[in-house]
Order: structure tokens, then sequence, then C-alpha cells
């Protein structure tokens, strides 16, 4: 097993457990100042986590409300059929919250700024939406995947979400009347799951290409990133100057290692959370604050 599956196994294990809330050792305008004397956004590429989302209505894994979760590993996934029927009804359950989020004022606000790019860790797809809505050049890369697609494991082979969910709601008609859930009134985690129990009846979409296990496609706990989005990621990392990290615990190896190759290399850190993270000793500037905000503010003293 790799050292970067075991680190993103571990999280399941929360390694932020315990933390206390980190002092915010600067103002958000001292920071603006920043990343704003001497420098243009294009010097700076940014890592976003869950915490730039919580806006749109979707919560975040480790913030003051979270509950506790059982998140779903690659594993777990293909180690038997009741584990993907758990699965594929919890995001069936939870899909139609994700497909109605906006990008909420944070995610517009840093659409506008030219950027080097953003690195998301979310699957949200909402980054995307906001560039259309402002027609920003700036690359995204959606490092864990989109929740919007949904691929074949035998022949990579890719569906739309859209579809899919149709084809599972022909599959589980009674399902909702059987549980008595309505996806209306359910409360969806950052990776559009939700926390649903009865799951055995539910009856999961083979590829109807090969009949092979479809998975959204997403990195699951466990699971790796693949190599030529790590390579896009790293060029956008590698061409900045510094690295602004937004709404991220870096929790997860794939973040933070980021983090580690940008402070290695002496480039200015900088991290926007409400929270602890566990690069909080790389930071070169931190502060504790509301993400859309703090970006918004930023926006606002660049484009005037």
């Amino acid at each position: 097993m790799s050292k970067e599956t075991e680190e993103t196994m571990a999280v399941i294990v929360d390694p932020l457990r315990g933390r206390t809330r980190p002092v915010a050792s600067h103002t958000d305008s001292e920071i603006i100042d920043v990343l704003t004397t001497g420098h243009d956004p294009s010097d700076w590429a940014v890592l976003t986590g869950a915490g730039m989302s919580t806006d749109s209505g979707i919560p975040d894994y480790r913030g003051p409300d979270a509950a506790p979760r059982r998140p779903m590993t690659i594993q777990n996934f293909l180690s038997s059929p009741e584990q993907r029927a758990r699965y594929w009804a919890r995001s069936w359950v939870g899909w139609p919250r994700m497909e109605w989020a906006d990008p909420n004022p944070g995610h517009l606000a840093l659409a506008r700024l030219p950027v080097a790019g953003i690195i998301t860790q979310n699957v949200d797809g909402l980054h995307q939406t906001a560039a259309r809505e402002v027609g920003s050049r700036s690359p995204v890369i959606d490092l864990h995947g989109s929740l919007d697609r949904v691929v074949c494991l035998k022949t990579g082979h890719t569906f739309d979400r859209d579809w899919v969910q149709d084809e599972l709601t022909a599959l589980n008609r009674d399902f909702i009347a059987l549980t008595g859930i309505d996806p209306i009134d359910v409360e969806t985690a950052p990776d559009g799951d939700v926390d649903l129990e009865e799951t055995a009846h539910f009856r999961v979409l083979d590829c109807p290409i090969c009949g092979g296990l479809l998975k959204p496609d997403v990195v699951y706990f466990g699971d790796a990133v693949p190599p030529d989005r790590v390579a896009e990621a790293n060029r956008i990392s590698d061409s900045a100057q510094g690295l602004l990290v937004l709404g991220s615990s870096l929790a997860v190896l794939s973040g933070l290692r980021f983090v580690r190759s940008a402070a290695k290399e002496g480039k200015p850190v900088v991290i926007v959370t409400d929270g602890p993270t566990r690069g909080d000793d790389l930071a070169d500037y931190r502060s504790i604050s509301r993400v859309t905000d703090f970006v918004r503010e930023w926006a606002s003293r660049e484009i005037q």
C-alpha cells in the first residue's frame, strides 16, 4: 500500500480530532495586502475545500456543526453488492440537493479574479458554474473528480449523472414509499451522500454497454487521484508565485501535498479557513474567517 493511500485512508480517523481552533495571526485586510502588494491575482494558485461551498448550502465534513460520518471507501465499494447498494441509495437520495446548489458570492468573486488556477477538492462543480457565469478563463482542476459524471470501472466510459439518476429512479420507484425518505428533506454531505440506513432493497444500475460496475467519477477515501489530474494541478501550482488555501482543512494528503511543496520551495503560503488545518504550521499568513467574505473583499480590492 502506498504512503498516499495510507494517509488518504487514515482520514477516516479524523487527523484534526482534538486540535484546537487556531489563533488567527493576520486579519483579512492584512492578508489581502499580501495578495495585492507587488502581486497580481495571476501570481496565486488557489486550493479550495468544502468551506468554499458551505454558503451554497453544502455542509462541510469538519465544521463546528458537522456530524460524524461513515464515508464510503473504494475498498468497501468494490467489496460487495450490498456496499454498492448502500452507496448508490444514499447518492440517489442526495443528488437533487447537489444538482440544485448554486455558486455563492465567494465562488463568483473568485471566478472574477484572473488567478493562476483553481485546484478544488470539492466535487460539486460550483467553480465551473461560476466560471461560466462570469466568463472566467482561469483553469479549474477537479482534484477529486465531479459528481456530475459516472464512470464504468471496466471500460472507462462515462455517463451523465442526470441520466443515471433517471435510470435509478425507474429501477427504484417503490424505494421512497418503502423507506419514507424524501430527497427534498435530507441533508447532503460534501460528496452528495446522505445518512441513510435502509438500503437493502435498493437496485443498482450496471453499465448499459458492458454490464460493468458504475461509480461516480470521484476519488473515494482510500483511492488515488489520477496521475494526469495530479500533473495538471502541479502545473498550476508550479507556475504560481504563491499558494492560497480557501476553506480546506488539508486533512487528506492530496491537498496537503501542495502546501508542503510550496513551503519547501519558499513560496508564500496563505490559509483562510474557519477552523484548524493540517497545514497551519506551514502557513506564512493565516486568517480565521468566512471564506465568502474574504474572497469578496479581495475581489473588491482588485477589481475597481
